[in-house]
């Protein structure tokens, strides 16, 4: 494992032992619509950090942001709905099927292609999303 994986994996214990029993009330008490304040006040705080070519800043709001994320996956978690792991899982797919040009032999000739490209994927999953679901 990389040192940056040891070190998210560090990080997700220590956001687990805050939410258990043994942790802290308040980590204990969050729910995700508790949590919806901090992450908007979070990433505006991350904005005014790049906006401000801080990036000592820059690298405190994402550890802000990081945390809210793990918290987040964790609380889901102890619901069985996800976990973090599924988290990475779905981006990682979402990213290589909105670059196909990089992850298979599809070619694009212009970054105006791509982006158009880049919408009509996502234009495309939302559309899936969309659909009722069947039980």
């Amino acid at each position: 494992m990389t040192d940056s994986g040891e070190k998210f994996d560090c990080f997700v214990d220590i956001v687990r032992k805050l939410r258990s029993a043994q942790g802290c009330p308040w980590d204990r008490e969050q729910s995700p619509f508790s949590l919806k304040r901090y992450v908007q006040e979070e990433t505006h705080e991350l904005l005014e950090a790049i906006d401000a070519n801080d990036h000592e800043h820059v690298k405190e709001e994402l550890g802000d942001i990081l945390y809210l994320i793990i918290l987040l996956a964790q609380i889901h978690s102890e619901e069985h709905l996800f976990d973090i792991g599924d988290v990475i899982e779905t981006v990682n797919a979402k990213m290589v099927r909105r670059h196909p040009h990089v992850f298979s032999e599809q070619k694009v000739g212009s970054v105006a292609e791509l982006r158009q490209k880049w919408l009509e994927i996502k234009q495309r999953e939302k559309a899936g999303r969309m659909k009722p679901k069947k039980n």
